[in-house]
């Protein structure tokens, strides 16, 4: 979900679930980046500074809380996907590559 400044409470920011204890360890470390939201925080859910954040870090967050709630199904075929695309990308290419030098 998406906080922007709900009810003026000065958040703009991702709100993720988050697995048991780690919620309170993430505003324990780093409380300026990290809250507790209104209405889900009791349910184990994180709010993250969308401006105190990198865009890797929060794609991190965002795919660990996408697997807490992801019916299985789902899960595997992202799984399957990434692994099709591992290996796209480790297939040897058949094409030749040149280098052309130019003239001294």
């Amino acid at each position: 979900m998406c906080s922007n400044n709900h009810h003026n409470d000065g958040h703009v920011a991702a709100l993720v679930p988050a697995a048991i204890g780690i919620q309170e360890k993430l505003i324990e470390s780093s409380p300026e980046k990290f809250y507790r939201p209104a209405y889900v925080g009791v349910r184990g859910w994180v709010g993250i500074e969308l401006n105190r954040v990198s865009d890797e870090e929060l794609k991190l967050h965002l795919h660990e809380g996408w697997r807490l709630i992801a019916p299985p199904k789902l899960q595997q075929a992202f799984d399957d996907s990434q692994s099709d695309a591992d290996k796209e990308s480790r297939k040897p290419t058949s094409k030749k590559q040149y280098v052309i030098k130019a003239k001294s």
